[in-house]
């Protein structure tokens, strides 16, 4: 997804809104976090936490060392290390935000080692940069016809250009394990570069790529969300929504990740609820849960002989009637339970001030007297002088 209003300008960095990146409304503000930190100054004597999160193509995040103490703030474009050769990325995140971004990834800067930050990109540098990521769309292309070609069951999702141009890097997906090694032997002779072939998920392509949800809005994995929980089908059980993969399928296929998001208030508000399954003994007979209304703890039941009558109960009320079962006693009927959760429909609109209908400019106006009186005296004058003339002649 781009940003209409911050689309890249001739030095790699965004333009429009100004606002470096950080706008918030759209692709550039990628799995960004706010720096509500950035206004504030650091006490007497403290030194701001010399490393960075760089973000480069889509939501690819990495934290490198500002060893060179570089005054760098979110929008710059910097130089950083590489297994080889150098990439260039922009920064997203500077100060005491990163220290906890970087705890919350577990990362420890003390036990690990991470690459450096060489120096803020120069024209020469992003103008590699912008080269390279105008061949992307090219290269994705013509390596998808080659994996035709292979007949291999994968699928090229994404194509990212090292900083310097020298590497690619090939995200894909495939259901089963694939033998590219003759892939990148043509890809190889094909672009001229070095290939990495890397295996993604299919929630993380809908991540890379983005996209507008069922609910109008972008996906929540290209924009906030950062761990993939597994979701599974007992989610929408528990929500009693009904079990239709193209509604509860996202765009990657899986089913969405929304569905976890109330599901913990579900599975609290069912704790003392009865099953689904619940069986009712009554004198008139047999009855049967049709319906459940979760938070308004209300069930529906109806007889065995008598399916298409539904009687509402409460949750309380079917829990004594469980217990009285449970001691081998019936009920007499679910109607004694069921008159008293009657609910009367509420007037919720009353016209009390007059108000005339709305159809009242579809009736006829009725012609006035003053109208009718002009009429006759009309028609009086034509006859009139029609008889004059008759007599004349």
């Amino acid at each position: 997804m781009g940003c209409s209003s911050c689309s890249t300008g001739k030095d790699g960095q965004p333009k429009g809104c100004k606002n470096n990146g950080t706008c918030g409304t759209d692709g550039c503000n990628k799995l960004t976090v706010f720096d509500w930190l950035s206004n504030m100054s650091l006490p007497n004597g403290e030194r701001p936490f010399e490393y960075v999160e760089v973000r480069f193509k889509n939501s690819r995040k990495e934290f490198f060392k500002n060893s060179e103490n570089l005054t760098l703030s979110i929008g710059d474009v910097v130089a950083t290390q590489a297994q080889s050769g150098h990439d260039v990325g922009m920064v997203t995140l500077t100060g005491e935000l990163v220290r906890v971004q970087m705890k919350r990834k577990k990362i420890d800067p003390a036990k690990e080692e991470l690459p450096k930050i060489y120096r803020k990109a120069t024209q020469k540098d992003i103008d590699i940069w912008q080269k390279c990521r105008n061949r992307e769309e090219e290269i994705k292309k013509r390596s998808r016809e080659i994996a035709i070609i292979l007949k291999l069951e994968m699928k090229i999702s994404d194509v990212e250009f090292q900083g310097d141009g020298s590497k690619a890097t090939f995200y894909y997906t495939a259901e089963e394990r694939v033998d590219f090694r003759q892939l990148i032997k043509d890809m190889a002779k094909a672009f001229g570069i070095r290939i990495e072939m890397r295996q993604i998920g299919y929630r993380q392509e809908a991540q890379r790529l983005g996209g507008i949800g069922s609910c109008g809005r972008e996906l929540c994995c290209s924009t906030w969300l950062t761990d993939f929980r597994s979701v599974s089908t007992s989610a929408a059980r528990y929500q009693q929504l009904s079990l239709n993969p193209q509604k509860l399928a996202g765009q990657c296929g899986k089913l969405k990740c929304c569905l976890n998001y109330e599901l913990d208030v579900y599975l609290d508000a069912l704790k003392d609820f009865p099953p689904q399954d619940t069986k009712l003994f009554t004198e008139k007979g047999l009855a049967f849960c049709q319906k459940t209304d979760i938070f308004k703890e209300l069930l529906w039941f109806s007889y065995k002989d008598d399916p298409a009558n539904w009687h509402v109960l409460s949750k309380d009320q079917v829990n004594e009637i469980l217990e009285k079962n449970k001691k081998k006693d019936k009920v007499p009927s679910l109607e004694i339970y069921a008159a008293d959760n009657i609910i009367e429909d509420k007037v919720v609109f009353e016209n009390v001030v007059g108000q005339d209908s709305l159809t009242r400019f579809d009736r006829p106006k009725k012609k006035s007297n003053r109208n009718r009186n002009r009429n006759r005296k009309k028609n009086s004058n034509k006859n009139r002088k029609r008889n004059k003339s008759k007599n004349n002649a």
